[in-house]
C-alpha cells in the first residue's frame, strides 16, 4: 500500500516533533534509570567490600553469581562490577556531578574513568559531553586528542590583545586545533588542506565545535566591482554570528589580519542579518608567532583569531606537562603575591 504525499506535509511538523521530542525523553529517561542501577549497585559493592571477610574476593563472587544464574544479563562480569564501584567511589562526595551523571551514556562515564587523571578534567569532559552531545567515540577522540589540556593551555599567557579576542568571540576558540583526520603529509597546498577538511567535514566540525553549522567553501562576497572568497565560511549558533575561516599553510603573517577584517566587513554589510551578531574570523594557520599576533591583533577592529593547526596527534604527556607547568608557576606567583 502507497501513502498519498500531500502537497502541504507541513502542517503535520507540529505532531512530527511532538513524537520526536518523545522518543528523545524516553531513551534519557532509559539511560537516566540505567546510570542510577549502576550508581546503586556500585554503592552496594563498595560497601561490602568494605567487609574484611569479603575485600576484593567480593566482585569475583558476585561475577560468578550472575555468570551462572543470569547469563543473559550483560555487564554483570568481574570487570563491569568493578567499574560500578569505580564509578561510585570516584563520585560519591562530589555533589557538583550529581545532576551531570545521568545526562551521559554509560560508555562515556567508562571513558572518563579510564582516561581521566583528576575530577576536574573529568567534569570538564561531562560538561563538554552534554553541551556536544557526544557519543563514544567522539568523546574518545577529544579525550585522546587532549583537548582538555589544549583548551586550558588555550587560556594561559594571553596578551592583552589575544585576551580581548578571546573575550569578544566568546572563548569557544582554541589556540590549536588537532586535525589528524584529514591524513594529509606535512607539506600540502591551501587547496589541498581545504579539499581535505571538506571531505572530513564532520571530524572538522567535531574539533571546532558542534554549534558550527557550514555555510559554503569559497564563498563569495563582492565588493564594488570586484568578488573576493572567503576559503570556508560557517554559521555558530551560540554566538549567533557568521564565522570565517582563512586558510594558511605556512608561519602567520601580519597582512592576512588585514584581509580577514575586510572579509568580516563585506559579510556584515552584505549578508548578516539585523538580529545577528558581528561576524568572526578565524586565521588557522600552521604555526604562529605569539609576539607577532599580538602586534597584529592590537590593531584590528573586527573579532579575529589566529590558532595553529597540527597534522598529527600531539604527545598527550607533553601537554599534560606544559599543563602543570603553568599551575605550578600560577601556584607559585600566587603564594608570592601572598
Amino acid at each position: 500500500m502507497t501513502i498519498q504525499k500531500f502537497e502541504n506535509d507541513k502542517q503535520f511538523d507540529e505532531i512530527i516533533h511532538i513524537i520526536e521530542e518523545s522518543r528523545k525523553n524516553a531513551l534519557r529517561k532509559v539511560n537516566e534509570e540505567l546510570i542510577m542501577m549502576y550508581w546503586r549497585v556500585g554503592e552496594y559493592i563498595s560497601r561490602q567490600s568494605e567487609n574484611a571477610s569479603y575485600g576484593d574476593s567480593y566482585i569475583q563472587s558476585l561475577a560468578n553469581f550472575f555468570s551462572q544464574n543470569y547469563p543473559q544479563i550483560k555487564g554483570f562480569n568481574r570487570r563491569g562490577l568493578y567499574r560500578m564501584k569505580q564509578f561510585y567511589e570516584t563520585y560519591k562526595d562530589d555533589e557538583k556531578v550529581s545532576t551531570l551523571l545521568t545526562q551521559l551514556s554509560w560508555s562515556n562515564h567508562i571513558k572518563l574513568l579510564s582516561a581521566c587523571k583528576t575530577n576536574g578534567e573529568r567534569v570538564f569532559y561531562m560538561q563538554l559531553c552534554i553541551k556536544e552531545g557526544y557519543s563514544a567515540r567522539e568523546l574518545a577522540r577529544q579525550v585522546d586528542s587532549g583537548y582538555y589540556e589544549r583548551y586550558l593551555l588555550s587560556k594561559t599567557h594571553l596578551s592583552p590583545a589575544v585576551s580581548q579576542a578571546h573575550n569578544d568571540t566568546g572563548n569557544i576558540f582554541l589556540d590549536n586545533y588537532v586535525l589528524d583526520f584529514l591524513d594529509l603529509p606535512e607539506k600540502v597546498s591551501e587547496k589541498d588542506l581545504q579539499k581535505s577538511i571538506l571531505n572530513n567535514l564532520k571530524s572538522f566540525i567535531l574539533e571546532i565545535g558542534k554549534d558550527f553549522t557550514f555555510i559554503g567553501e569559497e564563498y563569495r562576497v563582492q565588493v564594488g566591482n570586484h568578488d573576493y572568497y572567503i576559503d570556508l565560511l560557517f554559521y555558530h549558533r551560540d554566538l549567533s554570528c557568521l564565522v570565517a575561516f582563512e586558510l594558511k599553510i605556512g608561519e602567520f603573517k601580519p597582512e592576512y589580519i588585514g584581509k580577514v577584517n575586510f572579509y568580516l566587513e563585506a559579510l556584515d554589510r552584505e549578508v548578516k542579518k539585523e538580529n545577528e551578531n558581528p561576524s568572526v574570523g578565524v586565521i588557522l594557520c600552521a604555526s604562529k608567532d605569539d609576539e607577532v599576533v599580538e602586534y597584529a591583533l592590537s590593531r584590528s577592529l573586527s573579532p579575529t583569531m589566529v590558532s595553529e593547526y597540527t597534522l598529527k596527534l600531539i604527545d598527550k604527556k607533553l601537554l599534560q606537562e606544559k599543563l602543570k607547568e603553568y599551575i605550578n608557576l600560577t601556584e607559585s606567583i600566587d603564594t608570592d603575591e601572598k
